[in-house]
C-alpha cells in the first residue's frame, strides 16, 4: 500500500484508533511492531523473515559489541556485522548484474554464470545501511544497544519510513521509544498538515508531470532537442516532488504517532554548487555516506588528493546503493568527480574566500541545476542506450516543438518560481486548527487535492531502491 492510496488510510486510522483506546505501553509498542510488519507483509509477505533476521543478527552482534572489552574482538564482531548485511544486500541486489557483467567477458571463452530468480526486497537497501549504522554506532561508542530486541525492531520496521526512509539514526529514534507512545493533538495538527503537503506534491505535481515525461524517456529520438530538454528539467522537477512528498508523507504519519522524524530535504534546487546540493538533497543518505563511510575512508585527513579520491568512491558506492546497473555507476560516479573538482577549486582557486557577486551567485547556480538536471537523465532511463538517446538528442540540435514542449514551457516556469518562494521558508508552515478559519482552510485544501487527485497514484520512484 502507498501512501496515496485508499488502503493506507484504512491502515493509517485503525492504526491511529488502536493507540488511543489501549494505555498499556508494551501493548502499544507491540501493536506498533506487528502492524509495521503487517505493512510490510502487503508488499511481500516472504520478505519479513528477512527483515526480521536482519534485527536479530545485529541486536545480538550490537550486545556483544558492547559487552566486549578487547578492541579485537569489537573490530571482530563489526567486520561479522558489516559482511553479514552487504552479503544479504549484494544477493537480492546484484548477485545478477555482476554475473551478467562477468558474463559479458566469459562468454568469449565458452563458460556462463547462471542468473538466479531473485525478487529484490521492498527496501532492503534503507533496511540494511539502518542496521548497519545501529553496530557501528555500538563500536564506536556513540551510542548504546537498544534496551531490548523489540526495541530495535521497531526502529527497523517502523512503517513510516520502512519503504524508502528517511534512514533514521539509532541515536535519534530509539531515545523516543524508550519514551512512551502518546499522541497528542499537537503533533495530529502538524502531522495532517505535513502529510497533506506530501500528498501534494506527490499527486498533483509528480504523479502530473510524469505524464509528460514518460512519453519523451521512451522514445527520445521522436521528440526535438527542445522538447527532450524540457522533460529532463521536468523530471528533475518530478523527482523531487515525488521522493520529498513521499518524505513528507511519511514524517507527517510518524509525527501524528508522536514521533519525530528529520526532514530529508532542504530546498535542493536553490544550491549553487555540487557540495550544496548533496547537503540539501536526501539529507540521511548523504550524512549516511559521510559519516559511515567517508570518514571510515579517511575523509579530508589523510591529504587533499585522498581526500578527491575518498569524495569520488563515496558517490560510486552511493550510486550502486541506487541501483544495480551501470545508470547508476555512471550517475554516481559523475558526482563524485563533480565533488571532487568543487572542493579541488575551493582548495586552489577560491582559497576558502566568498564571492557574493550576483552575476557569480546567478551562474553558479544555473551550471549546478543543469549539471543535477542532466545526470538525472542516467537515473531515470531504462537503460544505458537509453541515456545515451537522450544526452545525444540534448547536445545534437534537432528543431521543433510540439505539445508536451508547449505545456511544459508554462509548468516548468511556475514550479521553479514556487521552489525559490520556498526558500523563504525554513520550516513547514502549520494552519492553527482550533479555530473556524483555520478548519476552513485547512478542509478547503484537503477536498480540493481529493477533487484534483487522479483516482490512482503511481508508485513512488524511491520504492525500487
Amino acid at each position: 500500500m502507498i501512501f496515496s492510496s485508499v488502503e493506507y488510510l484504512v491502515f493509517f486510522v485503525v492504526v491511529i484508533l488502536f493507540m488511543l483506546v489501549v494505555k498499556s505501553a508494551p501493548l502499544k509498542k507491540g501493536f506498533l511492531i506487528a502492524a509495521s510488519y503487517y505493512f510490510y507483509a502487503y508488499w511481500d509477505y516472504r520478505f519479513v523473515v528477512l527483515m526480521f533476521l536482519l534485527s536479530f543478527v545485529n541486536y545480538h552482534i550490537g550486545l556483544r559489541i558492547e559487552a566486549s572489552m578487547a578492541n579485537v574482538d569489537r573490530k571482530r564482531l563489526l567486520i561479522a556485522s558489516v559482511v553479514f548485511n552487504l552479503c544479504v544486500l549484494g544477493v537480492f541486489k546484484y548477485f545478477n548484474f555482476f554475473t551478467d557483467s562477468a558474463n559479458v567477458l566469459l562468454e568469449q571463452v565458452g563458460v556462463r554464470i547462471p542468473m538466479l530468480d531473485i525478487i529484490l526486497p521492498v527496501g532492503i537497501s534503507f533496511i540494511t545501511f539502518e542496521v548497519m549504522s545501529y553496530t557501528i554506532d555500538i563500536y564506536r561508542r556513540t551510542n548504546n544497544s537498544a534496551k531490548s530486541f523489540w526495541d530495535l525492531a521497531l526502529l527497523v520496521a517502523f512503517f513510516p519510513h520502512l519503504i524508502a526512509g528517511p534512514i533514521l539514526k539509532p541515536s535519534h529514534f530509539l531515545p523516543q521509544i524508550a519514551s512512551p507512545i502518546v499522541i497528542r493533538w499537537k503533533n495530529v495538527e502538524q502531522g495532517m498538515q505535513i502529510f497533506l503537503f506530501g500528498l501534494v506534491k506527490k499527486t498533483l505535481i509528480a504523479d502530473r508531470i510524469a505524464l509528460f515525461v514518460d512519453p519523451v524517456f521512451a522514445a527520445p529520438n521522436d521528440y526535438s532537442t527542445l522538447t527532450v530538454w524540457l522533460a529532463v528539467i521536468a523530471y528533475a522537477i518530478q523527482i523531487y516532488c515525488d521522493f520529498s512528498g513521499y518524505s513528507d508523507m511519511a514524517i507527517g504519519s510518524a509525527k501524528i504517532l508522536g514521533f519525530d522524524i528529520p526532514r530529508n530535504f532542504d530546498m535542493p534546487y536553490i544550491s549553487r554548487s555540487i557540495t550544496e546540493f548533496w547537503r540539501r538533497w536526501h539529507i540521511s543518505l548523504s550524512t549516511w555516506l559521510r559519516e559511515y563511510l567517508y570518514f571510515s575512508l579517511g575523509g579530508n585527513r589523510k591529504g587533499k588528493a585522498r581526500t578527491y579520491l575518498n569524495l569520488l568512491l563515496v558517490m560510486l558506492l552511493g550510486g550502486l546503493w541506487h541501483g544495480a546497473s551501470w545508470n547508476f555507476v555512471v550517475w554516481g560516479g559523475m558526482h563524485g568527480l563533480a565533488l571532487a573538482i568543487h572542493k579541488f577549486y575551493m582548495d586552489y582557486v577560491l582559497r576558502k574566500k566568498k564571492i557574493t557577486n550576483a552575476v557569480y551567485q546567478f551562474f553558479s547556480w544555473a551550471l549546478t541545476f543543469l549539471f543535477v538536471c542532466v545526470l538525472w537523465v542516467f537515473f531515470r532511463s531504462s537503460d544505458f542506450s537509453v541515456s545515451m538517446a537522450m544526452v545525444r538528442r540534448m547536445f545534437i540540435f534537432s528543431p521543433g516543438i510540439d505539445w508536451i514542449a508547449t505545456s511544459l514551457l508554462i509548468i516548468i516556469p511556475i514550479l521553479l518560481t514556487a521552489h525559490f518562494i520556498g526558500m523563504r521558508i525554513k520550516n513547514y508552515l502549520y494552519i492553527p486548527l482550533n479555530t473556524f478559519r483555520g478548519q476552513t482552510v485547512f478542509f478547503f485544501i484537503l477536498f480540493g487535492v481529493l477533487f484534483l487527485m487522479p483516482v490512482s497514484s503511481s508508485p513512488f520512484i524511491y520504492f525500487q531502491f
